[in-house]
Order: structure tokens, then C-alpha cells, then sequence
């Protein structure tokens, strides 16, 4: 069973989805509508895919990530 990397619960929940095409994405004034972003932790191409914690609302994964490009390669 996973535990959380920031309080190490193991309430651990999965989101999943499949967006085709249809991620809107925000950061710093930026937006974007398309392809969800690959390099955010929160999946990649079409695809929603990410867990996190439901006691401490932490996302896990590889954090931190560098500021994303909007409209570049980060998708």
C-alpha cells in the first residue's frame, strides 16, 4: 500500500481521466486549452493521471517541477 510522502497515511487516492483534448490548464496568467501538460505531475497527453493524499491534500509524485512553457514541448 502507498503512503504519503509529505504525512505518510496511506489514504491514498487515484485520479484518472481522459480529456481528449479538452485540458484547460492556467499558471501565471498563461492559458492553455488542449493537450493536458506532461511536465506539471498531473499526467500527459490526453490523459489525467495522478494520486494524492486525502488527509494532507499533497499531491505525490516528483516534486518540485521547473516552470512549465506554455504552447512549447511541455505538452
Amino acid at each position: 500500500m502507498k503512503t504519503c510522502t509529505t504525512c505518510s497515511s496511506n489514504r491514498i487516492a487515484v485520479v484518472s481521466g481522459k480529456t481528449s483534448d479538452c485540458c484547460f490548464y492556467s499558471y501565471k496568467g498563461q492559458q492553455h486549452n488542449g493537450y493536458v501538460p506532461s511536465k506539471v505531475g498531473i499526467g500527459y497527453s490526453d490523459y489525467i493521471d495522478f494520486n494524492y493524499c486525502l488527509e494532507c491534500g499533497k499531491i505525490q509524485g516528483d516534486f518540485p517541477v521547473s516552470d512549465p512553457k506554455l504552447n512549447t514541448e511541455d505538452y
